[in-house]
């Protein structure tokens, strides 16, 4: 495999900032692409190696359907099944991949390993979930509000009631790059990280978007357009579950919750779903979750991803 020129990755949603309305317009003519039974092969004839080194259902099936619907092939590699169960290194894994494959996503425990493994590729490279931020399920995230809000995010705020996590640090960036408001109710020992709010501040400065922080779900949700979710123990915080259960008790989206929001709001959740701890059945099942069309979402934003990252070839 010949070394890109200039590769792209996508590491953080700061990388494709610039590029989310576009990257949004082409994901939604994919979609109706796909609906229409129609396949267009743009990244024919192209592989992507995933490595993952957590379980996933929508990240995994997504892309490999993505690749399958763009002409391309994805294979899937788990980390035990690596040479890197062994020992050998991140560095030369990417080396020897990257003369395989015109492209690797990682899922991985830890945003350092993400960003060595970009080092030492010369092929894109796609975060798809580290502790620090899940770019991809953001990109799907916008496209969801977009199709609610016919196609524009001003005017609008989001509510996210729940932990400090790598899904909210790409929130926060993703929100303030296209402009849209949003209101995060944390307890205070697990708000975002500090340089991840910096980041995006920074970007909001320029969009307009408005940033909050607060310790009320309440406050967050009442007169909201949407409000979001997550669980309260993630993957690796499993140690902590019975502190981190305690500390989120009242993090819940309810039915008393959703009331506080505005009329027609809606909810979203980027699923594994516990049910019953940060959000009720009542909620997650009835007409005004969105949860299902944002997973739906992932395949299509996934593939307007790979296709800004992986050009097509010219004949």
């Amino acid at each position: 495999m010949t070394p890109a020129r200039g590769k792209r990755d996508l590491l953080s949603v700061q990388d494709v900032a610039r590029d989310l309305p576009a990257l949004l317009e082409r994901a939604s003519r994919l979609k109706a692409d796909r609906r229409a039974g129609r396949r267009r092969h743009t990244l024919e004839g192209r592989t992507l190696a995933m490595v993952f080194e957590k379980p996933s259902t929508r990240t995994r099936t997504s892309f490999e359907v993505a690749m399958s619907d763009l002409g391309g092939r994805a294979l899937y590699l788990s980390s035990t099944d690596l040479q890197l169960g062994r020992g050998e290194t991140i560095a030369d894994t990417a080396r020897v991949l990257s003369r395989y494959v015109d492209a690797i996503c990682y899922r991985a425990n830890s945003h350092a390993n993400v960003l060595e493994l970009a080092r030492s590729a010369s092929v894109p490279v796609i975060n798809a979930l580290d502790n620090v931020e899940h770019p991809c399920q953001i990109v799907a995230d916008l496209l969801t509000l977009r199709e609610r809000w016919r196609r524009t995010f001003r005017g609008r705020r989001l509510a996210w009631i729940g932990d400090g996590n790598n899904v909210l640090h790409s929130l926060l960036l993703g929100a303030a790059a296209v402009g849209l408001d949003l209101t995060a109710a944390t307890p205070e020992a697990h708000r975002p990280q500090r340089p991840i709010v910096a980041a995006a501040e920074a970007l909001a400065a320029t969009s307009g978007a408005t940033l909050r922080f607060t310790t009320s779900p309440e406050e967050a949700a009442r007169g909201a357009d949407a409000l979001y979710t997550d669980v309260w123990v993630s993957m690796g915080d499993e140690a902590e579950r019975a502190d981190r259960e305690r500390a989120f008790a009242g993090y819940q989206i309810n039915d008393a919750v959703l009331a506080l929001a505005a009329p027609e709001a809606f909810v979203l959740h980027d699923l594994p779903a516990h049910r019953g701890q940060e959000i009720t059945d009542s909620v997650l099942d009835g007409p005004r979750s969105a949860a299902w069309d944002q997973a739906e979402n992932r395949l299509h934003a996934q593939k307007a991803i790979l296709e800004l990252l992986l050009p097509r070839r010219r004949r």
